[in-house]
């Protein structure tokens, strides 16, 4: 095809004729004129047209486009590679890619993507649409998944997720203290010794926290250590019942 009419261009990119006439008057394609100098577009005049429609509903100003426009006619082919072509507006430039690839790099701004051949009316413009954030759990799931995994004894998933839930919700008594058994049951005391004072110091009034630092501290030989934590287990509690599991 050696040129396209008005209505080829309205039929391939989908403006109206108002829109392509007031793109022509603001100079930004220059089409060839044709018999009863009627106007004739190339395929660049194509690509020109819907990359200017796309900037000015953009609000991009008339001469960043200008300028944008101009790159992207110095880097066009004369007709639709086989291999397809990807177009970016990329803050005042347009960068033109043929090839496999479909996308360039993004700027948060104007992302352009040509598909088809316009010889067989399929030339349009693909809008990227942003990727779907992943859901991110709340923080009562990540501790029931912590607990869980502890559950079934799966210590090194249960130590990431106790820490990540710690990550999540910031530091707590009761996620320290499960943190401090987990790690008792890999055989690291003094890592679990870390984790229950953790647990004291953001609730002093956490008993069975006070408890196992007892039980490590005399199993390490500090009986001072031992008995201070053991006193302020039984002031908390009022019995010298061990803490349930």
């Amino acid at each position: 095809m050696s040129g396209y009419g008005v209505a080829d261009v309205e039929k391939l990119l989908r403006l109206p004729r108002s829109t392509i006439r007031s793109l022509i008057n603001a100079g930004f394609v220059v089409p060839a004129r044709g018999p009863r100098n009627a106007f004739i577009f190339s395929f660049q005049d194509l690509i020109v047209l819907r990359t200017a429609a796309a900037l000015v509903a953009a609000k991009v100003p008339n001469r960043r486009i200008m300028k944008s426009l101009r790159e992207l006619r110095r880097d066009l082919p004369a007709s639709m590679p086989m291999s397809g072509l990807s177009i970016s507006a990329v803050g005042d430039r347009v960068v033109v890619k043929d090839g496999t690839a479909r996308w360039q790099v993004e700027s948060g701004q104007y992302v352009l993507a040509f598909e088809g051949d316009p010889a067989v009316g399929s030339l349009a413009v693909v809008e990227r649409k942003p990727e779907p954030e992943a859901e991110v759990p709340s923080s009562a799931e990540i501790i029931n998944r912590a607990v869980a995994l502890h559950e079934a004894r799966k210590f090194g998933e249960a130590k990431r997720a106790y820490i990540e839930a710690l990550e999540t919700v910031g530091a707590d008594s009761i996620l320290l203290f499960n943190l401090g058994v987990l790690l008792e049951d890999m055989h690291r005391e003094h890592d679990a010794m870390k984790a229950y004072e953790g647990a004291v110091r953001v609730d002093p009034d956490c008993a069975d926290a006070h408890y196992n630092l007892g039980l490590l501290y005399e199993k390490f030989g500090k009986p001072q250590e031992a008995l201070r934590h053991m006193a302020n287990y039984r002031r908390l509690t009022k019995t010298s019942r061990p803490p349930q599991p």
